[in-house]
C-alpha cells in the first residue's frame, strides 16, 4: 500500500483572529534608573540608593558613614573615599544631595560645608549630576508636609521602599534626598510629555 502526505489544510480567518486576541500584548520598555542621595555631616553623613523602575521605588543601599573623632582632613578623607566607593557598588546613574541650611553656628555651618563639597566631589569624579535641595523640598516630596519631624520621614521612607525597618535617621534623610529627586524627575517627564502631546495635536490642527 503506497503512503500519500496530506497536504495540511490552511486555518480559517475566523481561527486566526482568536488566535491573534490570544497572544498578549507586548510589553511597554519600564524606564528603570537608580540615585544616590546624600545627607552630608562632618562626623555622620547619610548615604542611600534608591532604584526607580516605572513608578515604583526600590531600596538598593543605605548606610550611615561615620567619620569618626579625628581631624576634619580625616574626616573628610573617610567621607569622600566611601561616598566613591558606593558608587563604584552600586552604578547609580545620577546623585541628590541636601543643601546646607543656615545654622546658628556659623563653624557649624562651614564645617558642614566642607562636608558637603567632598561629597559633592566625589560624585562628580564619578560622573554624576548631582541635583541639590532644600530639607523643604525634600519633606514635602516624601510626607506632604515641609514641617514633618524626623521620625515622619523614616516612617514614610520605609513605607514608600517597601523596607521590613525604619532606617537609621541619617540613612533615611539621604534614601529621602534620592525619592525626592526621583519625583522631581518623573513630574519633569511627565511636563515634557505633556508638552510635546500638546505641540503634536496643535501641529495637526493647523493641517
Amino acid at each position: 500500500m503506497m503512503c500519500t502526505m496530506s497536504t495540511p489544510m490552511p486555518a480559517s480567518p475566523r481561527i486566526c483572529n482568536r488566535l491573534a486576541e490570544a497572544q498578549p500584548a507586548p510589553r511597554k520598555p519600564v524606564n528603570t534608573f537608580r540615585i544616590l542621595g546624600i545627607d552630608p555631616g562632618s562626623r555622620v553623613t547619610g548615604v542611600g540608593v534608591v532604584e526607580s523602575r516605572g513608578q515604583s521605588l526600590y531600596h538598593v543601599h543605605s548606610e550611615c558613614v561615620r567619620a569618626g573623632d579625628g581631624d576634619l582632613g580625616s574626616r573628610l578623607a573617610v567621607i569622600y573615599e566611601r561616598i566613591q566607593a558606593v558608587i563604584d557598588e552600586c552604578r547609580p546613574h545620577g546623585a541628590a544631595i541636601e543643601k546646607v541650611f543656615m545654622a546658628a553656628n556659623p563653624q557649624a555651618a562651614l564645617i558642614l560645608g566642607h562636608a558637603r563639597g567632598v561629597a559633592l566631589l566625589a560624585a562628580v569624579q564619578q560622573g554624576l549630576a548631582v541635583a541639590e535641595y532644600s530639607a523643604l523640598e525634600i519633606k514635602r516630596a516624601v510626607v506632604g508636609a515641609g514641617s514633618a519631624g524626623k521620625g515622619q520621614v523614616q516612617h514614610m521612607v520605609r513605607v514608600l521602599l517597601g523596607m521590613d525597618h525604619e532606617p537609621p535617621q541619617d540613612a533615611a534623610d539621604a534614601l529621602a534626598c534620592a525619592i525626592c529627586h526621583i519625583h522631581t524627575a518623573q513630574g519633569a517627564q511627565h511636563l515634557a510629555t505633556a508638552a510635546m502631546a500638546d505641540a503634536h495635536s496643535a501641529g495637526n490642527t493647523r493641517e
